[in-house]
């Protein structure tokens, strides 16, 4: 054959390759009509998820009502909402839970690592206490199990608010102000710990995430994603495999993993949740956050390292960081192991651009609260 002829079916071949590819963005889909068809359905209809056998799952779904305050508990959650707005509860009257929980920040503080204590930076990012209420343990290792024991490890931290706790009752009893606040709420004027924890948990069992249009779509108004927003819902439960560990109404399974950024025997070393279980295969874990408000909270991941959400996604379509196992961690049963769930997943540069796509549309305005008159 002569070679231009050659050339030539071969530069139409790869023509014909290229846009029959893009028109197969879609993966098995044929046009975007046939993928909003399938998504236009209710999500037991849904294709099916790409899962692995070992992975926690509940379908994703619309969001959630949060409990409703009782009459009874309504003055306890305003006095909750006094005292995490009070820097008074630190040992330095400055710092509050509000310092690193902000509302216009979606109740995280958009900080690499948290700030408390004279300044002292801790050693992981702030998470969002949005949507709290639906946490069985709290932290980014879990090592509190209910909102109270929260608060109290954060009281007590010396890098964030550094207050002996059984020290505060008396701290705050001697605010005049407040003994209306307690006598309201608890029926007397009496300050103890537990009241002052109980009063706070109530508050944070307040603060949610606003609906989203994810949430108007899966409610039937399908105008509400864009084109591309379904191909990255698509891809978000199947090529790209988050589903595996992001999934439910609030895009978690509540559960812990590794993700490869333990920094193992390195200044930066967190070995995650195995400090609270020292079991081996909890070295590095930790818990997934939830994905709502997820373009608002960066920087990502438990030390902040990542500054822009396509750097996350890159990450996770590279299959993450898997650490080398060194000829003298041979036999380290603590040497840590990256998540078998993570896979390099082939994504192109359009298909990680409709994730990011989707994970806007889990995105509200936050949840703005008229900032309370603090007792004197």
């Amino acid at each position: 054959m002569n070679r231009a002829i050659y050339l030539a079916i071969l530069l139409i071949t790869l023509l014909f390759l290229s846009f029959h590819r893009l028109d197969h963005t879609y993966s098995e889909y044929q046009s975007i009509e046939d993928l909003r068809r399938d998504y236009q359905r209710p999500s037991a209809l849904w294709p099916a998820p790409t899962l692995d056998s070992t992975a926690v799952f509940t379908e994703l779904g619309a969001i959630l009502s949060p409990p409703v305050l009782t009459e009874k508990e309504q003055p306890i959650a305003a006095l909750g909402k006094m005292l995490f707005y009070d820097p008074r509860l630190s040992s330095s009257n400055q710092i509050s839970c509000s310092t690193c929980h902000i509302d216009t920040a979606h109740w995280a503080d958009k900080q690499t690592l948290a700030v408390g204590h004279q300044g002292l930076v801790g050693t992981r990012n702030t998470p969002s206490i949005e949507n709290a209420w639906i946490q069985r343990e709290l932290f980014w290792d879990g090592r509190a199990n209910s909102l109270q024991e929260q608060q109290m490890m954060s009281i007590e931290n010396h890098v964030e608010m550094f207050q002996d706790i059984d020290e505060l009752p008396a701290k705050i009893a001697a605010i005049k102000g407040y003994k209306k606040h307690f006598k309201k709420a608890y029926g007397n004027s009496t300050v103890t710990k537990d009241r002052i924890l109980d009063a706070i948990a109530l508050f944070q069992k307040t603060i949610v995430s606003n609906p989203t249009p994810f949430d108007a779509f899966m409610k039937g108004d399908y105008t509400q994603l864009t084109d591309q927003q379904v191909h990255g819902l698509h891809l978000f439960r199947t090529k790209a495999r988050c589903i595996n560990c992001h999934s439910g109404p609030y895009f978690t399974d509540l559960q812990y993993h590794n993700e490869g950024f333990t920094f193992y025997k390195r200044k930066r070393e967190d070995l995650g949740r195995y400090n609270i279980t020292h079991k081996a295969a909890d070295v590095g874990k930790m818990k997934t956050p939830g994905l709502r408000n997820v373009l608002h909270t960066g920087p990502w991941f438990h030390q902040g390292i990542f500054p822009n959400i396509e750097s996350v996604i890159g990450m996770y379509n590279a299959g993450m960081n898997t650490p080398f196992r060194r000829e003298e961690y041979k036999h380290d049963t603590l040497f840590p192991i990256t998540s078998p769930l993570i896979k390099r997943l082939g994504l192109t540069k359009e298909e990680q651009r409709a994730i990011i796509a989707f994970l806007e549309s889990l995105s509200s305005e936050p949840m703005l609260i008229e900032k309370p008159k603090l007792p004197k």
